[in-house]
Parts: C-alpha cells; sequence; structure tokens
C-alpha cells in the first residue's frame, strides 16, 4: 500500500490537477498468521486515532488479510469503528479498507466469477474466499503461493504473476483478482495480465485507490491502475 497507492496516485497527478501527501501509521506483524493478524488489527485504532491528528482527508487500512479473517462482513464493522475514532478525535474522516474496497471495486467492474491471486498460506487463503463468497462472489479458481513471512510477500516478483494467472481456469471469470494483498506488488503487470488475458484485472491496492478516490468524491481514474481505474467506471 505504501508504494503502489502513491504510485497510482502520482500517476493520476499527471492528467489531473489534484495533488495527495501521505501519512502512514504503522500496525505491527511479521508472520501472515491468524493469531498475529488478529493482534494486528487490535491496533488499529491506535493508527487510526494518531493519522486523524494528522487531519486526514480519508484513511485507507491496508490489510484486507487481517479484516476477512476476523468474519465475514468484519470490514464495515472495521470502518464504522475506526471512523468513529476521528470523530472523537475531533478530525472526522472516512475510513476504507482494502477489503471493503475489493468487495466494491468487484461490484464497480459487474463481476461475480472471479479468480483470485494470494499469497497466504492455504487456511488463510480459504478464508478470503468464504469471504468473498459470503458477499456474494464466485472464487472458480485460486492460487495460494504459501508464503508466510510479511517480508518476503512484498518481495515477490510481480513479473512472476503473468505465468501464474497463465496456469489458472480465468476463462470463465469475470475478472482476475492479481493481488488479493496489498503487501504483494502486482502494478507493474497489470496492464500485461489485461491484455493476455483479455479479462478486467485488479488488486487489492488498485481497489482501495478507487474507493479512497471515491470517498474524496474525486474522478476514479489513474493511469495503469486496470480497467477499475480507467475512468470507465
Amino acid at each position: 500500500m505504501e508504494t503502489e497507492i502513491p504510485a497510482l496516485l502520482a500517476a493520476r497527478q499527471l492528467i489531473r490537477p489534484e495533488r495527495f501527501l501521505f501519512h502512514s501509521s504503522r500496525m505491527r506483524m511479521k508472520t501472515v498468521s491468524k493469531d498475529e493478524l488478529s493482534a494486528m488489527d487490535a491496533q488499529s485504532d491506535r493508527c487510526a486515532l494518531e493519522l486523524s491528528d494528522a487531519r486526514v482527508d480519508v484513511l485507507g487500512y491496508a490489510c484486507l488479510v487481517a479484516t476477512m479473517s476476523m468474519g465475514v462482513g468484519y470490514h464495515r464493522v472495521s470502518e464504522a469503528r475506526l471512523h468513529g475514532r476521528t470523530v472523537e478525535n475531533g478530525a472526522p474522516a472516512p475510513v476504507v479498507t482494502s477489503a471493503g474496497a475489493l468487495v466494491d471495486g468487484l461490484a464497480t467492474l459487474g463481476a461475480r466469477r472471479i479468480v483470485v491471486v494470494a499469497p497466504y498460506m492455504k487456511p488463510l487463503t480459504r478464508l478470503v474466499i468464504d469471504y468473498l463468497a459470503s458477499e456474494g462472489y464466485e472464487v472458480i479458481d485460486h492460487v495460494a503461493l504459501e508464503i508466510p513471512d510479511n517480508l518476503n510477500v512484498a518481495a515477490h516478483d510481480p513479473q512472476n504473476l503473468p505465468g501464474i494467472v497463465a496456469g489458472l481456469n480465468y476463462k470463465d471469470a469475470d475478472a482476475i483478482v492479481l493481488s488479493a494483498c496489498v503487501q504483494m506488488p502486482s502494478l507493474p503487470v497489470v496492464p500485461k495480465v489485461e491484455a493476455l488475458t483479455g479479462k478486467p484485472v485488479l488488486s487489492a491496492a488498485i481497489a482501495t485507490t478507487h474507493a479512497m478516490l471515491r470517498a474524496l468524491e474525486l474522478e476514479r481514474i489513474a493511469p495503469g491502475g486496470g480497467a477499475l481505474l480507467s475512468g470507465a467506471y
């Protein structure tokens, strides 16, 4: 999130007048496991409070699987609670989660049958698939790359993703989720995978950017951001 969302908005600045500043508050997590994700989520209230001190215009909660591992529909609970922290601090700001953004981004594309690439271990990937199913999406094929270390997730080479997608059954999919994780980079190959598959391609980072722009009431467009940020929606 701290690399790809600024990259998307920097590209947007080349074609639109709005300018953006970025502030981050970090939650600790080393191994992508259910216990560490739960402990990390408990730190989100602190982060929302710290960021609202800067009087930001929108907050984005980066970790998709942390939200989805807390139970179906949790993104709505999280967004409402964290917005409440900003209100209590006298600096109300909308909050978007990457989990909710992906759910809403797929709806924007009109996608129902999807293919998902995730870096998580298989049990966590299953939680993501079940969460998406609870929101009305059918994951017709997926891959769990089973990378437990969070830094290794960030180090995964996005150039590997086109080949990974080529091995999935995407023919009947409405869209491809190239990275169901804001930590795993995918932005450099989004246009390539769209061209190779003929399908709309999005990621957790692209969906979060879309949701943040919508919360800011700005045009949802950013070069290199795939179909969702093409301006067609």
